[in-house]
């Protein structure tokens, strides 16, 4: 059995998620006890418990401690298994750190995972589904990964009801990657989006981030808006952001986001995401700092040298490394300080589908 201890590094739901996808996918249980101890409110919240619940559905795990605000559990998971799931989170709660803690289990299933998630699609401290969508997936399909996304309905506080659905391909094993030269920015693209509000909010947001784009970046920029008449807006509750992302020669997509709220001028939304965009661009490194610690399972689970460069070795990314080294015994090589550009390599272990599906 694998022993964690939720309080390592960071302390918080990412340590939660890491260990029970690697759980699942080496076939292997897991005992997580100080469950994001580091937090205002430590143990498994809503989010955290209904991604634990959908995992165990799909691997036919059998779950101790599984309980609001529990501090500890035992994962043990049987075969990861094909089929249409659904999960609602009851609240604004991230649909997409649920996909998180599924996607690297699914991509091992003995056939198609259908999934659909309702809650949060734009929430503070996690990827939005834009972000999602034209970011973290490009990016694993890189590796051979097979899965597809799409928003049917946005999301936001406090009242939630998005609905995201995914379908994940199995693939037989997930190829190595080197990325670390991103080359010159060819094109930067996004969205910008407004629900249960005015459609001139989103039209703002995205005219502020492209007039910061186009004094910084030497390339088309072509900022999409979304937004819903009332007799078609069927969110449930008001919400504004904007997901931008630099695609470059090599094939890196470098991206970042921001939301609006009460009180925020959308101006200042635009602003803030293009300006993180630009200071990302200007580190020359070919991840982000939201993409960096989202690739550290899959690179260590694939067949042979990976390495990646990223625009800041966050709290979040050293923690995956030191958990995964623990779950499955590589030895990552991490150059660079904490919150400075840095630079990834790991020899992946091969990980290889026990259905032996091939891709």
């Amino acid at each position: 059995m694998i022993e964690i201890d939720g309080s390592m590094g960071e302390g918080g739901g990412a340590v939660l998620r890491t260990a029970l996808a690697l759980g699942a996918v080496s076939g292997r249980a897991v005992h997580i006890y100080n469950i994001r101890a580091k937090r205002d409110k430590p143990g498994l919240q809503s989010q955290h418990l209904h991604g634990v619940e959908a995992l165990a559905k799909i691997t036919g795990a059998k779950v101790s401690g599984a309980t609001l605000q529990s501090t500890e559990i035992i994962f043990e998971p049987r075969k990861i298994s094909s089929g249409r799931y659904h999960v609602d989170i009851g609240t604004a709660g991230s649909t997409t750190l649920i996909l998180q803690i599924i996607m690297p289990a699914a991509a091992f299933a003995d056939g198609p995972v259908d999934i659909e998630i309702r809650g949060g699609t734009d929430n503070p401290l996690a990827p939005p589904i834009d972000y999602l969508k034209n970011v973290t997936l490009p990016f694993l399909r890189r590796m051979g990964y097979r899965g597809e996304v799409e928003c049917l309905r946005r999301g936001h506080y406090p009242r939630g009801g998005g609905i995201i659905r995914a379908k994940i391909e199995p693939v037989e094993k997930l190829r190595a990657v080197t990325l670390v030269d991103p080359g010159r920015v060819l094109r930067v693209a996004g969205i910008a989006h407004a629900v249960r509000l005015p459609a001139q909010i989103a039209t703002r947001i995205a005219h502020a981030a492209s007039l910061e784009l186009i004094r910084s970046v030497s390339a088309p920029v072509n900022i999409k808006t979304e937004s819903y008449p009332p007799e078609q807006d069927h969110h449930l509750a008001p919400g504004a952001g904007i997901t931008i992302w630099a695609e470059t020669e090599h094939g890196a997509i470098i991206g970042t986001s921001a939301l609006g709220r009460p009180g925020k001028p959308s101006e200042q939304v635009g602003r803030e995401a293009a300006l993180d965009l630009i200071n990302q661009l200007r580190t020359g490194m070919a991840c982000d700092r939201y993409l960096s610690d989202q690739l550290i399972p899959y690179l260590a689970l694939a067949e042979g040298n990976s390495e990646i460069t990223c625009a800041s070795l966050t709290s979040h990314t050293l923690t995956n490394v030191d958990l995964v080294q623990k779950i499955l015994g590589v030895k990552f090589l991490v150059f660079g300080e904490l919150n400075h550009p840095g630079r990834i390599a790991v020899s992946g272990i091969g990980f290889k589908n026990p259905s032996s599906v091939k891709s």
